[in-house]
């Protein structure tokens, strides 16, 4: 096959890729500032400035293996090995669907999740293009599965470090002092799990791999980077 005639995919899946980023900014991004305009802690204009850097930036660093899956993951791929135009027009396919019923969610005001959007669209164009065969059951599960436990842990999670926080800040007679203490903490936790997670689960690096960065190292790195949100002038804020 001569892919050269089928540029035209390629061009469309580019645009469509485009209007499906378009519907994941205006649904999954309001999922994750949603609290945060919500409580007044950001603006509706920094909320969208904050989303483009850095929804662009965890797309960049982190989103290599989920990529990975999403393409070759879900559907075996093989079983369209001299067919591939088949599988360039469901891929392109699938974009489609998801970005219009992400759109129309979006103008329905439902949150929903991209990741459920783009799964099933892609299952979908297999299955009618080849058959359930195509379809790699066991990770589909394991997928489906991690939707059911991602809140689960992330709720008792959000409990525990509610309670702790309403015991040893919210709770005390002047709860400001303690808060401040505890606002680098916070700041070093949340640098260095993010750190960590581009070090250890991120895009691919070369010089890592060939330097054989282990897990110890990356560990370190982390916590080290964390360490640096630790600044001295929270004292200094307690007293003003």
């Amino acid at each position: 096959m001569v892919l050269d005639e089928y540029m035209w995919l390629v061009i469309v899946g580019f645009i469509i890729a485009f209007i499906l980023a378009f519907s994941v900014g205006a649904n999954d991004v309001a999922n994750s500032f949603g609290t945060a305009v919500g409580s007044g802690v950001v603006t509706l204009r920094q909320a969208c400035i904050l989303a483009s850097i850095f929804e662009t930036a965890g797309s960049v660093l982190l989103g290599a293996k989920v990529g990975e899956t999403i393409r070759k993951g879900i559907i075996d791929v093989n079983m369209y090995n001299g067919t591939e135009k088949y599988l360039m027009a469901g891929e392109v396919s699938a974009m489609i669907g998801s970005a219009i019923w992400q759109l129309i969610a979006s103008f329905l005001k439902l949150p929903i999740s991209g990741t459920h959007c783009i799964v099933g669209a892609t299952i979908g164009f297999s299955l009618v293009s080849v058959g359930a065969r195509s379809v790699r059951w066991v990770q589909l599960i394991k997928i489906v599965a991690s939707w059911f436990i991602s809140p689960l842990l992330s709720g008792i999670m959000s409990g525990v470090l509610f309670i702790l926080i309403r015991f040893f800040i919210l709770k005390k007679e002047d709860p400001v002092p303690n808060g401040l203490r505890a606002l680098p903490l916070f700041y070093a936790a949340t640098v260095g799990i993010n750190t960590f997670s581009i070090l250890y689960t991120g895009a691919p690096c070369k010089y890592l791999l060939e330097t054989g960065c282990n897990f110890s190292m990356k560990m370190i790195a982390a916590i080290a980077i964390g360490c640096l949100i630790l600044h001295p002038t929270t004292e200094n804020k307690i007293g003003a």
